[in-house]
């Protein structure tokens, strides 16, 4: 069976009625020519199914349609999901993508920041693996736009998109008071920025209702284990709670198992809350068992690859939406 001939710039331009040129401006957006031209040429495009060359158009444009992504941790449990929403929104956006992983490696980090330099990439992702991390600013070694997802750096002029904490926590405690909770304890992590915000985002939405937490209990890590153990001094106080916002969701299900070793309930008793859907994003389960905020890290990777590409320009700390996922652990 013979192969189809390719259709050719000179192919549209023939059928369309304009030089090479024109149509060559007329598919690269060119405000040179009229509205008319241009509708001719594209809906000609269109009908011939014309494929432009790529490498022929970062060469009229200058530009390589090339981004560069380095990231922290590939294999980390958060990279993959950012990667996803990043190289899907470039793809459509008619960008490649060259890829480094540094894997907590400071000489591998030097080393792909020194090769991304040394190739022609029109932007720069760089994705870590947790805001508790800064990263040291690489902005200053490159002349085109560098954005940072899920990390912090030293540089404060950075635009660095980061799920929004004091949301996260605002959301939890919003659907807690609407489900009839008032008595609401806090089990995180100690030391750590998202903990802080989130914590913040409870207090503030508890205050729209004249509430306040209970109880705030937090160990050093983000553990199934520390919510077992901020669990069991919770109930060894003595605090009357009717709810509990966990920090993330190992914290929520460590809890879970000591609320239901003890004798009560969830929801009836107790509802939970958590933070990061790792059942829906993570596992992938089809279940919908705990309750919990939604980061959108797919979402956040887009908007950082929106900014490199140039679609938006941002400055500094980006907190982008997140939203809550109702299961059964509060409305049963």
């Amino acid at each position: 069976m013979a192969e189809a001939k390719k259709v050719t710039l000179s192919d549209v331009a023939k059928l369309a009625g304009v030089s090479l040129s024109t149509a060559s401006k007329a598919l690269n957006g060119s405000t040179r020519i009229s509205q008319a031209t241009r509708d001719r040429v594209e809906e000609v495009a269109r009908r011939l199914d014309f494929q432009p060359n790529a490498l022929a158009q970062s060469f009229a444009r200058g530009r390589s349609q090339t981004i560069g992504i380095l990231t922290q941790n590939a294999i980390g449990t958060w990279s993959a999901p950012i990667l996803v929403g990043a190289a899907s929104y470039l793809g459509k956006h008619e960008h490649a993508t060259l890829f480094y992983d540094a894997a907590f490696d400071a000489r591998v980090l030097e080393a792909s920041i020194r090769k991304l330099r040394a190739r022609r990439i029109d932007g720069l992702l760089v994705i870590g693996d947790g805001p508790h991390y800064t990263l040291r600013s690489v902005s200053h070694s490159f002349s085109v736009p560098v954005a940072y997802v899920f990390t912090s750096t030293d540089g404060p002029d950075d635009a660095t998109f980061v799920p929004d904490g004091v949301m996260a926590g605002r959301l939890a405690a919003e659907h807690l008071i609407e489900i009839g909770r008032r008595r609401v304890a806090h089990l995180t992590a100690a030391d750590d920025i998202a903990a802080t915000e989130r914590l913040q985002g409870l207090r503030d939405g508890l205050a729209v209702a004249g509430l306040a937490p209970v109880a705030v209990h937090a160990r050093p890590d983000w553990s199934e284990d520390t919510g077992a153990a901020t669990a069991t001094e919770l109930l060894s106080s003595g605090v009357e709670f009717d709810a509990i916002f966990c920090g993330n969701d190992h914290v929520a299900r460590g809890a879970e198992k000591v609320l239901l070793a003890a004798g009560l309930r969830v929801p009836e008793d107790v509802a939970l809350v958590g933070v990061d859907n790792w059942e829906g994003t993570i596992v992938g389960q089809g279940t919908r068992h705990l309750t919990t905020i939604d980061p959108l890290l797919s979402r956040l990777g887009a908007a950082a690859a929106q900014h490199v590409i140039g679609k938006h320009h941002a400055e500094g700390k980006q907190p982008q939406p997140c939203v809550l996922v109702v299961g059964e652990t509060t409305t049963g």
